[in-house]
């Protein structure tokens, strides 16, 4: 499948979290917030130091992100007891699911996936309160990933240009 590009619908795509629901990351009502900007990630792993600095940004930058009414969904292939491990080291509030199926999220998205071991790259997106996606990052490595500072200023930008 090619990358998604701004303006193009989202994929449904569900998530296990850890308290053992799923979500639907390309549901714009998912979170039942309507009006809603979402920042949905892909990340590597728990053994990953970019995507550890990556979430912790993301847990950091919350307060910024909840005054332009962005919420964060973070998501990879380790297991369940893996990702528990990684939200309590790191104090994640936002919500993380576990278990993704690495060759599906490259199918639905795009993403850039590695077979050994098997994990997705690190891809984020930014979506609009439709579902709508208003920017993708796509990463072939380590390195080149979305930052919750970009995505504050971009949300900021988009909410007033689309008004």
């Amino acid at each position: 499948m090619p990358v998604l590009g701004a303006g193009e619908q989202f994929p449904r795509i569900p998530i296990t979290l850890l308290d053992g629901t799923t979500v639907d990351a390309g549901d714009p009502n998912a979170d039942r917030s309507e009006g809603r900007y979402r920042v949905v990630l892909f990340y590597r792993g728990s053994w990953c130091p970019f995507c550890n600095a990556q979430l912790r940004a993301f847990q950091r930058a919350l307060p910024d992100l909840a005054g332009v009414n962005t919420g964060v969904l973070a998501v990879s292939v380790d297991d369940q007891e893996t990702t528990q491990a990684l939200v309590d080291k790191l104090r994640l509030e936002f919500p993380v699911g576990h278990s993704a199926d690495a060759h599906k999220l490259a199918e639905l998205t795009g993403a850039f996936v590695n077979e050994d071991p098997l994990y997705v790259q690190s891809t984020g997106f930014v979506l609009g309160p439709d579902g709508r996606i208003v920017v993708s990052v796509y990463s072939s490595g380590a390195i080149g990933r979305l930052m919750p500072d970009d995505v504050v200023g971009l949300v900021r930008y988009h909410a007033e240009h689309s008004a």
